[in-house]
């Protein structure tokens, strides 16, 4: 029951602020969810003995947020320069060690927690800013309608893949990562999701064909598969079951945008290249 409580209360909640916010209101509240995601990928990443500057990250991975949308400065400019400051910061951080022996197989105290807070840094605004950056960029090109769209489709998608896997599940998808997930179940999505944009889709854009939404609901399917997986890998990795309990019922942030983190790069591409002249 309270997992029904909170699905309804957030699904309600984010109704309103796509149906009645502008793009402005939508974007500070993608930044609120960033920052909380990004508490809870900092706190996975410290669990693998990857851990980055937390402000200067976040201050990085939020200014890719914004400029996805909004491109006053290009994307790749912003994450190079974030880039650039974790990583000084990070060799700022190291201790002096002894002499290496062998460099190949010794390593220096600390080279590698190094190595990996930076590059963990580097995910960090690929991961969280990029994607829901291009849920802003979605509003803003496609109009709330086409955010409604989207976010349906994902979760047309994940419903079909848990109601078939349970129903006929036999082989596992990936035993190591997510045991649950079945390849019926995500046969289930790969029906369910084409279906809903090839008739559902043309009332949002009018433009496009259906056939070429429906392809564009495929691909939707597999990353958001692979966003499911990709986080699940991430919570393994660090021995946790829940990126957090901050939802009640349905675990933290990162467990309820997985999949949408992987598959609205998909769908704002999409817009770009097809829908805008």
């Amino acid at each position: 029951m309270t997992r029904v409580l909170s699905g309804v209360v957030l699904g309600a909640a984010f109704f309103t602020i796509v149906w009645f916010g502008t793009t402005v209101v939508l974007l500070g509240v993608a930044m609120a969810v960033c920052a909380l995601a990004f508490r809870e990928y900092a706190d996975l990443m410290a669990k693998l003995h990857a851990q980055p500057p937390r402000l200067l990250t976040l201050a990085a991975t939020l200014a890719a947020l914004v400029v996805v949308p909004f491109p006053k400065v290009p994307f790749e400019i912003v994450v190079t320069v974030g880039l650039i400051g974790i990583a000084i910061t990070e060799m700022a951080r190291l201790k002096p060690g002894p002499p290496l022996l062998n460099p190949i197989n010794d390593g220096w105290p600390g080279f590698s927690p190094a190595i990996m807070s930076t590059a963990s840094g580097a995910l960090c605004m690929l991961y969280l800013g990029l994607p829901l950056g291009a849920l802003v960029a979605v509003h803003q090109i496609g109009g709330r309608g086409a955010v409604l769209l989207l976010v349906a489709t994902v979760a047309l998608s994940d419903t079909a893949q848990y109601y078939s896997g349970r129903t006929f599940g036999r082989r596992r998808l990936a035993p190591q990562l997510s045991p649950k997930k079945t390849v019926e179940g995500a046969i289930g999505g790969f029906v369910a999701a084409p279906i809903f944009l090839f008739f559902a889709g043309p009332l949002v854009v009018p433009t496009t064909r259906p056939f070429v939404l429906a392809a564009v609901g495929v691909a939707i399917v597999i990353a958001g598969i692979a966003g499911d997986l990709f986080e699940s890998m991430l919570k393994r990795a660090a021995d946790m079951k829940d990126s957090s309990s901050l939802i009640p019922g349905h675990g933290g942030v990162l467990d309820r945008i997985d999949a949408l983190l992987f598959a609205t790069p998909i769908f704002y591409l999409y817009l770009r290249w097809f829908e805008i002249a």
